[in-house]
């Protein structure tokens, strides 16, 4: 593939197996880069790596869980194993959990999703960093939420992960500009996922109560989520580290 956003560079995406992880492997590939993936699930990383493989992509994958420092360190020495260097990285490792009252929520819930979404954030956030200094820099984009900008109810502990995700965007950018490192954020609105889709199934209604707060009136698609990503993460917009983008449909502007 030749041309676009992402021509020549070399990217890692976390949480590649399925929704905007999966459809970020898609887009940045069609944009040029070499795509590293990685998540849980051999069987679909195998499956989209082979995908884009007979699109004519450089493509490969390594299971890992980010939340254990070692596997987020490997999926990071993987990449520079079988690219030789680390350009780009969309750390969009994430998981949400079913709507609960702050005082009913379980210890174990809170746990879960503060050890995926934030010290999963924190672990890649260190070892991309430290492999792009190696190479003269980069360009980072965490996944947050428009969660990690305003409240949602029955939702404390994914609110409180996404709040700190953008803590550490701005913490990062700032340590790390003087040194050719950006690190950026989108903040997505509801997009359409397995998540979502189970989220919707067992709620209905709640997908159209959801729209009609959105000025767009609608769910987005995760390669619209994908997309800002990309651009962010390219060299399109050279002066732009610390901001979180929100791709929400408006939702935040209100």
């Amino acid at each position: 593939m030749t041309g676009g956003l992402l021509f020549g560079k070399v990217a890692l995406i976390t949480g590649a197996s399925s929704g905007i992880g999966a459809a970020a492997a898609r887009v940045f590939a069609r944009e040029g880069a070499a795509v590293v993936l990685t998540a849980r699930r051999e069987d679909r990383l195998a499956a989209l790596t082979g995908e884009l493989r007979e699109e004519g992509a450089r493509a490969a994958y390594v299971t890992g869980d980010v939340s254990r420092a070692e596997e987020a360190a490997g999926a990071v020495d993987f990449a520079l194993s079988e690219f030789g260097r680390l350009d780009a990285a969309f750390n969009n490792a994430g998981i949400g959990g079913d709507r609960t009252p702050l005082h009913l929520m379980p210890d174990d819930v809170y746990d879960a999703i503060m050890d995926t979404n934030v010290r999963g954030v924190f672990n890649c956030l260190r070892y991309q960093i430290a492999a792009m200094l190696e190479h003269g820099g980069g360009s980072i984009v965490n996944n947050s939420s428009v969660g990690g900008l305003v409240a949602i109810p029955a939702a404390a502990p994914y609110i409180a992960s996404k709040h700190a995700v953008v803590g550490l965007t701005r913490a990062a950018a700032d340590e790390y500009a003087k040194q050719g490192i950006r690190v950026n954020a989108v903040a997505p609105g509801t997009t359409r996922s397995e998540i979502t889709a189970d989220w919707f199934g067992r709620n209905p209604g709640l997908e159209d109560m959801v729209n009609s707060l959105t000025p767009q009136g609608r769910t987005a698609e995760p390669e619209e989520i994908a997309a800002a990503a990309a651009w962010l993460l390219s060299d399109r917009c050279p002066f732009l580290t610390g901001t979180v983008l929100p791709v929400d449909g408006g939702f935040v502007n209100q």
